[in-house]
């Protein structure tokens, strides 16, 4: 695996790649790597000749500086787990490659911003774009890998996608989770052993909601969800919705569509968690 810094570097070696032919798969990061991230890059590797992943924490799409400061860093590992999959190349920019002075561009998604990431974290949204597009325009990929476990995120991407026209596949894998069913995550690093213990309760009333789509309004269901999380010490809920899957907006009659998306966001202890569930409501 070749190591690159510059984005002009990688900007010449994917030229050449794509001018010789070869298909590029991409895996954006921010590093601290687990079982989700190569799920996402054994796919890239195997449904295109070249990969390519980029470990980056990108400091514009944090809105709480101690979160950015505090996100898990852990290259030589990250190294490690990368030819453990063979990956081709590692885009590994410092911000100020990426940022070499302030830019005043912003970005707006509309509703999407309105609800669940968007409304609890303002900018996020415009710094996921602003770096993505860099990315897309630095890598050139044919293909670009995403988890389900941002979900919104990727809604985020495919308007880019589309807004942009960029040529190329938006692939967006499900989550992998622990045996306890505890999202993969790389904040979850962060969690100390009686919290990583607690984390696994977001899961459990995710599971709660899908029980009762049938039989519960969506208000009852949010009161049931809230109600199980008060019970737990060291965990505060922050928004659990029941959501359309493609436009993200919440949903008032759960019955009316084919599929609705459970999303959940919590505090354990210090430690922001996300995760959700797809449900075909025709298979519960």
């Amino acid at each position: 695996m070749e190591v690159i810094e510059k984005g002009n570097s990688l900007r010449a070696v994917v030229q050449a790649l794509r001018c010789s032919g070869k298909s590029i798969g991409f895996v954006p990061t921010m590093g601290a790597l687990h079982e989700g991230h190569l799920q996402l890059l054994r796919a890239a590797a195997q449904e295109n000749d070249i990969t390519v992943c980029s470990i980056f924490i990108n400091p514009i799409q944090f809105n709480n500086s101690d979160d950015y400061k505090l996100y898990p860093r852990a290259l030589e590992q990250d190294i490690a787990l990368l030819n453990s999959v063979a990956c081709d190349y590692l885009f590994v920019p410092e911000v100020l490659d990426i940022y070499p002075e302030q830019s005043p561009l912003r970005f707006s998604f509309g509703e999407l911003e309105g609800v669940m990431e968007g409304k609890h974290r303002p900018g996020h949204f415009s710094g996921v774009a602003t770096v993505v597009s860099k990315f897309f325009n630095l890598v050139q990929p044919h293909r670009a890998y995403f988890g389900q476990k941002d979900l919104q995120q990727v809604a985020i991407v495919r308007q880019i996608v589309q807004a942009l026209s960029f040529d190329l596949e938006l692939v967006c894998y499900p989550t992998v989770r622990e045996q306890d069913g505890l999202a993969m995550s790389s904040r979850n690093k962060r969690l100390d052993p009686e919290q990583r213990k607690l984390a696994v309760n977001l899961y459990k009333v995710l599971q709660l909601a899908k029980a009762q789509l049938h039989s519960k309004s969506v208000a009852e269901i949010k009161e049931e969800v809230a109600r199980a999380l008060q019970q737990v010490d060291q965990v505060k809920l922050e928004y659990f919705e029941i959501a359309n899957p493609k436009t993200m907006q919440p949903v008032t009659d759960v019955l009316a569509l084919p599929e609705v998306a459970l999303c959940i966001a919590a505090y354990v202890g210090p430690v922001r968690l996300i995760d959700n569930l797809l449900v075909n409501l025709k298979e519960v």
